[in-house]
């Protein structure tokens, strides 16, 4: 799938547990799991807000777009920015 869920990273970052983070926004930690590990097919914006509060990010830190066509051969010539 082309967008993928970097929660994991921004907990791992805070060293919050999936218990705290999922009480705080307001999820089970079924569903945080869910949306961690990518099988999720949509989230709600009131959902991402309060992620992004709990987490004191931008929506960008959470999700990321892969273009899958040049994931696997990446082109030289193309930078990107961070």
């Amino acid at each position: 799938m082309p967008i993928v869920v970097r929660i994991d990273v921004e907990l791992a970052k805070r060293k919050m547990g999936v218990g705290e983070f999922a009480e705080k926004v307001g999820l089970t930690p079924a569903n945080v799991a869910v949306l961690k590990n990518g099988r999720a097919k949509a989230v709600r914006f009131s959902t991402l807000e309060a992620m992004c509060r709990v987490l004191n990010c931008q929506p960008g830190d959470l999700l990321e777009y892969i273009d899958e066509d040049t994931a696997d051969h990446p082109n030289p010539t193309t930078t990107h920015s961070a």
